[in-house]
């Protein structure tokens, strides 16, 4: 047979399908491109196969059989073929064909499912098969295989019995009753025809109903419509003479699958749509002439079944509807997915989304919608929860962020859910139905837990009731949306959700709201960025839905009426004191940290809410050194947790005092062990609760001078504990000096303030090189922006100060800034300003306002005022000396920062570390400086720092250095007396 097929004549192709016992549709191999190849159909030579039923008739005996053996032989298989000889008449090509090294007209008359055709003498010579067919066609007669089975009523029996409908008689057809009979249950089917892609005619099985079934969830390119007459139809018959000569008897009448086709067809010719022919190749070469199985989905108002087509591949079943979407070659169709499974409809969605993005076949042309949204790519981190927000927005600190940095906090909307809303108080605004519920059960389960965070997308939102903000908007805000996954799910047992992706991932928490009923999946527009699990969520939706829980439950939510003794009065807060004492301990949850020693607790057991502050205990206040890490400490320890407490007394301002544990720890003595705090035993130690410990935690915090206690040493304090301005501890801060203004005035930057390094990470990121482009960036009196400064080109956060009228009309239009983060200030031009994102602007200036305590140093303009300036700067500015500032007190009268020199004001006492001696004194002695005066109302500290610094200024007198060259020049206009009140005399 390798000889034959290399000789002359012999072509290889592939079979389509199999229409009867004896013929053949064949086409060329295939393409890589999905294009239909070129294909013919043939009649096998020599053989006569049994008829399939015609038009309102029946099979011929055994017609069925022979077919069915034919085309499980052949179906999809690679052949050759050989033209013997063409009946020009009727257009038929009569071929031999072998499969492998087998003649398949052999084979089939072997097994009694043909008769040979005798030759005709006008024909030529006989084929050199013949003798072989004829030989084995005695064969199989002796032994009564096929067709010549001698088992009495084996004719009769093999002949169909077969419905109207697949004999052109589809009138009475009840779709309809097939589907209540059969819906969701698969049919085993044989495709007949393929109309286009997503349209197939079938026989199910066993019955025979043949019918047309588009394919549920999807639409195909149409093929068009092309003029079509019986002729063609009745030109493809087979004919019954020797050699397929025609006779001169009328046409045979036709199949019922070339009358449907028949009856569709019109005489107005439509070209097939783009990639329409590939869309039905692609469909014929999976499913025509092949088993399949048909799941039967719904009906259309036009009668049409709607249904899923599965076919085999190798040992698995695939979704035809799937395939042809993945591959670009259908469209989704919402009407008929519908009809589908959840899941099933998901899939075909997500299939669309991703040919559509990989612009595949149909979509090449295909341009997305403009979205608001902005997919976030590599960024997971892993941390503890710390606060959650509401259902669907929590706060995560960052393991790889540095504590108390700005970025250690991290708020993640969760990706593509949303929970009710929490409502707004300040508005008057209750939370919506399942709200608290929903806020309840992730707190419960993530604070304080350690979670893997996968950031997905960021979306505009605007600041009005969180609507999605069109391009442009001025009053809209970035969110940060991402999965997060419980490392460690021992308490979610029960809910329904199992690991996303693997067991290091952990369990999706969005899942678990939505399983749980109290959030809802967010349905995305195409080319929306959504969670990478949104199948899941879709899936967890589902059952929720069926499961009538939570918000898809028709009960109300149980409700919760809580006294929020926070806002009250504080007599009312006192009528509820003997209800808080009666338990010696009681259950509470941590709502807010106020500072860092008073806090909101939900009592949920007295069904209010209140003020509570450690009794004895207090924190740095707002503003103050170590204030922030001190709310930073708690709101990682305590923050939504579960804890104890015990209620003491209640404050004049209706703030509770007491006791509080979080798992048996005092956490005021946390706070002190930590040197955050201070403990004030006016209070009274016999009324603290675990007093002796917050002493101890106290007095180890002293011992390692941490925080508060860093400038501590042992005796200095006043023993008996008083209040007064004398006992008050003075803050001390290392600190490098960036700018001096003039002798007595100049700007610090504190060593060691961890917003410096997170600030120059930031500023270092950003792509500076492209210059602004005028009439986008129009920076405003005030405004924060990046600014290069002149002395080394460097790229600084800096406020403007002094800006051109009237609209920017070139790059070198000039604008006055100050350097907030130096205390520089100079003139740019606009080529050298940047605007700045507000996550960076936002962050307060670093550089502080400092005078020098207790001297008055001349002005720039006044007698030794340059050469006093100079003196500072050389001894502070660009020194490898080691300084620190003693904060004496703060002057605000300055108001808020508006550019050079402005803003409130530390009067200190700068210190030389190395030297061991005060710049302060230290302009004194050179005579650049004059101490204040003396005045009878000053605290004692402050005489004493007088008294102490005189001797320096009568050093720099007796030696009559600078200004006090020509003698002593005090002025006597100063004030000596305490000024008197105002108001009548007696």
């Amino acid at each position: 047979m390798t000889a034959t097929v290399a000789s002359s004549g012999w072509h290889k192709g592939r079979v389509k399908s199999v229409p009867s016992g004896d013929t053949l549709v064949i086409m060329a191999a295939q393409k890589s491109d999905l294009s239909p190849p070129p294909e013919k159909t043939i009649t096998l030579s020599y053989i006569i196969a049994p008829k399939l039923a015609r038009r309102g008739g029946i099979d011929e005996p055994f017609a069925w059989d022979s077919r069915e053996y034919l085309r499980k032989l052949c179906m999809g298989k690679e052949v050759c073929i050989r033209a013997d000889y063409i009946v020009s008449s009727i257009g038929r090509e009569f071929c031999s064909v072998f499969l492998q090294d087998k003649n398949v007209a052999s084979m089939i008359i072997a097994e009694g499912w043909a008769k040979v055709r005798e030759q005709g003498q006008q024909k030529g010579e006989a084929s050199s098969f013949l003798a072989d067919y004829l030989r084995f066609e005695e064969q199989a007669k002796q032994q009564g295989l096929g067709r010549w089975s001698k088992v009495p009523g084996a004719s009769e029996a093999s002949i169909r019995k077969l419905p109207p409908s697949a004999i052109g008689d589809p009138s009475n057809f009840d779709a309809m009753g097939l589907l209540a009979a059969n819906k969701g249950r698969p049919m085993q089917s044989i495709v007949e025809q393929v109309r286009d892609g997503s349209t197939v005619r079938v026989y199910l099985l066993p019955e025979f109903q043949f019918v047309q079934v588009f394919v549920a969830g999807i639409q195909a390119p149409s093929m068009g419509r092309r003029p079509a007459a019986d002729s063609v139809f009745e030109a493809e018959a087979s004919s019954d003479e020797p050699n397929g000569e025609v006779s001169a008897k009328s046409h045979v009448p036709l199949t019922s699958a070339q009358r449907v086709a028949a009856s569709s067809a019109s005489s107005t010719e439509i070209a097939p749509d783009a990639f329409g022919k590939e869309a039905k190749h692609f469909t014929e070469t999976r499913v025509l002439n092949r088993d399949v199985r048909i799941v039967l989905e719904g009906v259309d108002k036009y009668n049409n079944l709607i249904g899923s087509v599965y076919y085999p591949d190798g040992d698995s079943a695939k979704d035809l509807a799937l395939e042809l979407v993945q591959n670009g070659l259908a469209k989704f169709v919402e009407w008929s997915a519908n009809m589908m499974e959840e899941d099933a409809k998901r899939r075909l969605k997500s299939a669309e989304l991703q040919a559509k993005k990989e612009r595949l076949r149909i979509w090449t042309n295909y341009v997305p919608p403009a979205t608001n949204s902005k997919a976030i790519h590599d960024q997971k981190f892993t941390g503890k929860v710390v606060e959650v927000v509401s259902g669907d927005c929590i706060i995560v600190a960052d393991d790889a962020a540095p504590y108390g940095s700005p970025l250690a906090e991290r708020r993640v909307n969760l990706s593509s859910i949303r929970c009710p809303r929490m409502g707004n108080p300040r508005r008057d605004e209750k939370p919506a139905p399942y709200a608290r519920e929903a806020k309840e059960f992730l707190r419960s389960r993530l604070i304080g837990r350690q979670v893997n965070v996968s950031m997905e997308y960021s979306r505009k939102f605007s600041m009005a009731d969180g609507v999605v903000a069109t391009a442009g908007a001025a009053d809209s805000r970035m969110m940060d949306f991402g999965s997060v996954f419980l490392l460690s799910p021992s308490n979610v047992e029960g809910d329904g959700v199992s690991s996303a992706g693997s067991q290091q991932a952990g369990v999706n928490v969005a899942e678990l709201l939505v399983a749980r009923g109290f959030g809802t999946v967010v349905k995305h527009r195409d080319f929306e960025e959504r969670s990478n699990h949104y199948d899941a969520l879709l899936a967890a939706e589902s059952r929720a839905i069926s499961g009538k829980k939570g918000i898809h439950s028709a009960k109300d939510p149980p409700v919760m009426h809580i006294t929020d003794l926070v806002t009250a009065s504080a007599k009312k807060a006192k009528d509820f004191l003997p209800f808080l004492q009666r338990s010696r301990r009681l259950p509470a949850t941590v709502e807010y940290v106020l500072s860092g020693h008073r806090f909101k607790l939900l009592i949920s057991k007295e069904t209010c809410s209140i003020a509570f502050s450690f009794s004895g205990v207090r924190c740095p206040g707002r503003d103050e050194l170590y204030s922030d890490e001190a709310i930073a400490l708690m709101r990682r320890k305590i923050l939504q947790r579960d804890v104890e407490i015990e209620v003491e007394t209640v404050d004049r301002t209706g703030t509770f005092l007491g006791s509080l544990w979080e798992s048996k720890t005092n956490m005021a003595a946390v706070l002190l062990e930590a040197g955050l705090a201070k403990l004030q035993t006016s209070f009274g130690a016999d009324r603290i609760a675990d007093a002796h410990l917050l002493a101890k935690a106290e007095q180890s915090a002293k011992q390692q001078k941490l925080k508060i206690w860093e400038n501590y040493v042992e005796g200095q304090e006043i023993a008996n504990g008083s209040g007064t301005e004398n006992s008050r501890q003075k803050e001390v801060l290392k600190v490098v000096v960036t700018e001096v203004l003039d002798g007595g005035r100049f700007y610090i930057q504190q060593i060691g303030e961890q917003k410096i390094a997170s600030i120059q990470q930031q500023l270092a990121s950003l792509n500076l090189q492209e210059n602004p482009l005028i009439g986008a960036f129009n920076p405003l009196k005030g405004d924060i922006v990046l600014a290069q400064f002149s002395a080394d080109n460097s790229w600084n956060r800096a406020m403007i100060v002094n800006s051109r009228r009237g609209a920017i009309q070139s790059l070198k239009d000039e604008f006055e800034v100050f350097y907030i983060d130096y205390g520089n200030q100079e003139v740019v031009p606009y080529d050298r300003l940047r605007p700045l994102d507000p996550s960076v602007s936002s962050v307060p200036g670093l550089a502080q306002l400092c005078s020098l305590a207790y001297i008055k140093v001349p002005s720039l303009e006044g007698d030794f005022g340059l050469e006093a300036a100079e003196f500072l700067s050389e001894h502070t500015l660009n020194s490898s000396r080691e300084l620190r500032i003693m904060i004496e007190e703060k002057d605000t009268s300055g108001g808020k920062v508006k550019g050079q020199g402005t803003g409130t004001v530390l009067i200190v006492t700068l210190v030389d570390v190395e030297a061991g001696t005060s710049i302060n004194a230290a302009m004194l002695k050179e005579g650049f400086a004059r101490l204040e005066r003396k005045k009878r109302w000053d605290s004692r500290e402050r005489q004493s720092a007088l008294d102490n610094l005189e001797e320096f200024q009568e050093e720099a007198k007796s030696k009559r250095l600078n200004m006090w060259q020509y003698g002593d020049i005090e002025s006597d206009d100063e004030e000596s007396t305490k000024p008197v009140k105002a108001g009548g005399r007696r």
